[in-house]
């Protein structure tokens, strides 16, 4: 290809993206992680049976909270008004700090609660079960806001500094996404130069900044000046901590969404804004895996949310299919109603057992957990609008229906509409589903990669790759045998009832590793964007699978088991119509998607109303 050429110029922006990324991820560890030995072939039982449920004492820590938090979320916060005037009140944000709750995730040391991550889940879900908004103010907040990459990476002088005002009321957030650049960190524009008397210079423009329109302290990410690395320059992207009260802060623009009234996201613009050296964040270049690492917990708030809106959608469906009466019956009764009401319990159940086990992953210490964090968020996130969606069927007009009509009539004002519409954005925000698959695909290629990656990188010397030729002779042969032997039965006290989709589980995590291996060879390190996001839908199901039954068979009742069954033959139906998709569908939809870009079926817009842009 010319040098101009504008082929070359789109693989070279792609290399380097993907150059950037790979360099910010954590590397390999040694720590136990049930996905990432399930892409390998392996069921860890151990890891998920007995599962692993909260410690009693750590729950009882935070039951005053929470019940304080539902006092006042009753007496002060009326989502429908929240709805209605595009605002949480202010006495309302005011009571919540006072009794602690945007300050669950700082150490008591700082003035904070220092709240497991089981219990902040808990919390959040608590008070997104009565108004989205307020769970988004708490955890733009804490999630991901300043208290948790400070923890991380903050120096004691920066803890010191910042904490304690962020215990005492002070607001914050974490700036990432620009206008031209949102999971693709090669675009990012927002820049930071070294001062000539010290410290940097900031300029650029953030977009759906959640908290920042009301921010008193950020995180901020930035270019930094780039970095020679193997002859050539590598970009840099760093992390700050800036006040909104320093000059050069800008509040753009106040974004409005499909859902969740009353929280603050926005536009934000830094205009010479001069940083002290101090605030930059753990090190220069290391922004990108900071943001990383901080959304690996940071994602987790979602999944406790997603619960939280299922738990709701099956207290609506529970009493409407039995109230409801229609053709002499209680709707409940017909088949197509009872499907529906079993397939959100069900989900339900197994949404309930990802959520908290994740969370106690973090809880516990000594786990890899990134690939399950990043399942979580995809597959709660997935469900509950499937949840959602149904629950909206159930309830027909009167689900379509806003709150404030159904109570203006006279009828029970379960808000199923604001639920269906919140529900729909938690598949785009902390990553969408398309890149959760990918983070996905290219960690379970990982260890592959760290044996043949020398086969499957472009540009690679001859004795590179006989290297990796060699480590792959002495690894695959015993491994590809390893995932044809049919293991061990289900553990000891897993229900009869469950016991038969152990094994078909136990037989499709093996067939998943081989298949896996020979996508991998016929496609190298393209894998994770081609026919690997459907191979990650069916290790997020057989994982949801995995860790249901283990839940099922730790509770040991009859209802658990019923819960967990039902999820498996669904989830079962699913992995079994990935299995059997052709891939030549793929090929077929993307030679028509090509199309469509280049104009070729402009003729299908015809008989509409012309383009409107502004």
């Amino acid at each position: 290809m010319a040098p101009n050429d504008p082929l070359r110029k789109d693989a070279e922006k792609a290399a380097e993206a993907r150059d950037i990324a790979e360099s910010a991820r954590e590397a390999a560890r040694e720590a136990p992680s049930f996905a990432a030995e399930l892409f390998l072939g392996r069921l860890a039982a151990e890891l998920v049976h007995p599962f692993p449920e909260q410690d009693p004492a750590d729950a009882a820590k935070a039951e005053g909270i929470l019940a304080d938090l539902e006092s006042v979320l009753r007496a002060e916060v009326d989502p429908d008004a929240v709805e209605r005037d595009d605002k949480i009140p202010d006495q309302a944000l005011e009571r919540l700090q006072a009794i602690g709750a945007f300050r669950m995730k700082i150490p008591e040391a700082y003035g904070g609660l220092g709240f497991s991550q089981t219990n902040y889940g808990r919390a959040v879900a608590l008070a997104s079960s009565h108004c989205g908004a307020v769970a988004i103010w708490m955890s733009g907040h804490q999630s991901i806001g300043v208290p948790t990459p400070l923890k991380l990476f903050g120096t004691d002088e920066q803890k010191q500094r910042y904490l304690p005002r962020l215990a005492a009321g002070e607001l914050s957030a974490f700036a990432l996404t620009e206008p031209d650049a949102g999971s693709d960190p090669a675009g990012m524009e927002t820049r930071a130069e070294p001062h000539p008397d010290g410290g940097w210079v900031l300029n650029g423009t953030k977009l759906w900044c959640t908290n920042g329109p009301e921010a008193d302290i950020l995180i901020v990410m930035a270019r930094t000046p780039d970095k020679v690395v193997n002859g050539k320059p590598r970009k840099q992207i760093s992390a700050f901590i800036v006040e909104s009260g320093w000059e050069g802060f800008e509040v753009v623009h106040r974004c409005e969404f499909v859902g969740y009234k009353g929280i603050r996201s926005g536009v934000l613009r830094f205009n010479d804004m001069r940083i002290p050296a101090e605030n930059l964040l753990w090190n220069e270049g290391q922004g990108l895996k900071l943001a990383l690492i901080t959304l690996n917990t940071g994602r987790l708030t979602l999944p406790a949310t997603n619960v939280a809106a299922a738990r709701q959608c099956l207290r609506i469906v529970r009493q409407w299919a039995r109230e409801r009466e229609q053709w002499g019956g209680p709707i409940g009764a017909q088949e197509a109603i009872a499907g529906q009401v079993g397939y959100i319990a069900a989900h339900t159940f197994a949404m309930e057992a990802f959520s908290d086990y994740t969370a106690g992953l973090v809880d516990r210490g000594g786990t890899d957990f990134r690939i399950e964090a990043a399942m979580a968020k995809l597959f709660c996130s997935e469900v509950v609008f499937q949840i959602a969606d149904r629950t909206m069927q159930v309830r027909a007009g009167r689900g379509y229906e806003t709150a404030d009509s159904l109570r203006a009539r006279g009828v029970t004002a379960w808000p199923v509409e604001r639920i269906w519409r919140e529900a729909r954005l938690n598949k785009i925000v902390e990553g969408t589903s398309e890149i959760m698959r990918l983070f996905i695909a290219r960690e379970a290629l990982d260890p592959h990669l760290q044996r043949l990656g020398a086969l499957a990188t472009p540009g690679s010397s001859f004795g590179a790759k006989l290297q990796a030729l060699g480590r792959g002779a002495t690894h695959y042969p015993l491994w590809f045998l390893s995932t044809w032997w049919p293991g061990l039965g289900a553990p000891d006290g897993m229900p009869s009832r469950l016991r038969g989709h152990w094994g078909w589980m136990r037989r499709q995590v093996k067939r998943l590793a081989r298949r896996i291996t020979y996508a991998m060879v016929r496609h190298r390190a393209d894998l994770e964007h081609r026919q690997g996001w459907r191979m990650v839908d069916e290790a997020v199901d057989l994982t949801a699978m995995a860790l249901a039954m283990g839940r099922a068979a730790s509770r040991a009742d009859a209802g658990s088991a019923e819960l967990a069954d039902l999820f498996c033959r669904h989830a079962r139906r699913r992995i079994r119509e990935r299995q059997h998709t052709p891939q030549r569908l793929d090929r077929v939809g993307a030679a028509v998607a090509s199309n469509v870009l280049k104009d070729a079926y402009v003729e299908l817009e015809g008989g509409i109303m012309p383009e409107r842009r502004r």
